[in-house]
């Protein structure tokens, strides 16, 4: 699983925060979850490939906000006796 976080400038309540998911979700349809954020300036998104960081910033920019730093990492989900594995 990775997870990429996009830095969004522009988002200034819960409406904006769903249309920036709701254009991420019809543009990568293989994204298991995303959640943006106004008060942190971020959208998260979780997916089982990496997402093209251009055509993210692209749709992100689409929907009148401004799309910031991409950054992606592997997302190690731990489950509740995740900890139990070696």
């Amino acid at each position: 699983m990775i997870e990429t976080t996009v830095k969004v400038d522009g988002m200034m309540c819960g409406m904006c925060e769903s249309h920036v998911n709701e254009a991420v979700r019809k543009a990568f349809p293989e994204v298991k979850k995303v959640a943006s954020s106004h008060t942190k300036g971020q959208t998260v998104i979780q997916s089982q490939e990496p997402l093209d960081r251009e055509q993210l910033v692209r749709v992100i920019n689409d929907t009148g906000y401004q799309a910031g730093e991409v950054v992606s990492r592997p997302l190690e989900k731990r489950g509740l006796l995740g900890h139990l594995k070696k």
